[in-house]
């Protein structure tokens, strides 16, 4: 089961990158004079809309990638964490102190589990599910709220398991609107690396703790 989510997420990764080409006739140009006409309100714009979004458990790979598309590799991935980090801290306040009846309504057959693989595996475990696409980061923000995780094991376990569970998919933005084929095809394949190695890495952590 395990291995056919695997193959489905690449699957859709890819599909992702193509259809941003396939819809946009993206003309890169164009797209970098807007963003320099909304000047230092460009990237607030974009943080407050990840916020949002990964709030209303939309899908995170997207965005990520239209970090890359809009900013370049390095400023993108710079702002995507910075939002990202954000949103994870902010969804997981609110589960804890404020949404408890509704985060337990809306995933309450999920937290069980995760509570219990959480328990075995601590920072390790949110460090390796940050790494993995398959697991939608909105979930598990607010599930993490209502497990017993330590407030500490989740902010650092988030802030360095997001930053390299989103450079690939920055690398394929940034590859993207730049026209070239060859950053896009070394993400995909980093984002296939990361994927294998964080549900490795993800088994070897609970395991340590049994």
């Amino acid at each position: 089961m395990k291995g056919k989510l695997i193959v489905v997420t690449l699957i859709l990764i890819c599909l992702t990158g193509v259809s941003i080409v396939w819809m946009g006739g993206i003309q890169p140009e164009i797209l970098h004079e807007q963003v320099k006409r909304l000047g230092i309100f460009a990237p607030i714009i974009y943080v407050l809309l990840y916020i949002v979004a990964t709030i209303l458990l939309l899908p995170s790979t997207p965005l990520n990638i239209s970090g890359g598309l809009i900013f370049g590799f390095q400023w993108g991935l710079f702002w995507t964490a910075i939002a990202a980090i954000m949103a994870a801290i902010a969804s997981f306040i609110y589960a804890r102190f404020l949404g408890q009846n509704w985060v337990r309504q809306k995933f309450g057959s999920y937290l069980q589990n995760l509570d219990e693989e959480i328990r075995k595996g601590g920072i390790w475990y949110i460090f390796a599910i940050r790494l993995l696409p398959l697991i939608p980061y909105g979930i598990l923000n607010y599930g993490a709220g209502l497990t017993s995780v330590t407030q500490k094991d989740y902010l650092f376990g988030t802030i360095f398991g997001t930053i390299p569970g989103i450079f690939p998919f920055v690398m394929i933005g940034a590859g993207l609107a730049e026209g070239s084929i060859l950053p896009v095809t070394i993400a995909s394949g980093l984002a296939s690396l990361l994927l294998f190695g964080a549900t490795w890495f993800k088994n070897k952590s609970k395991g340590k703790k049994n």
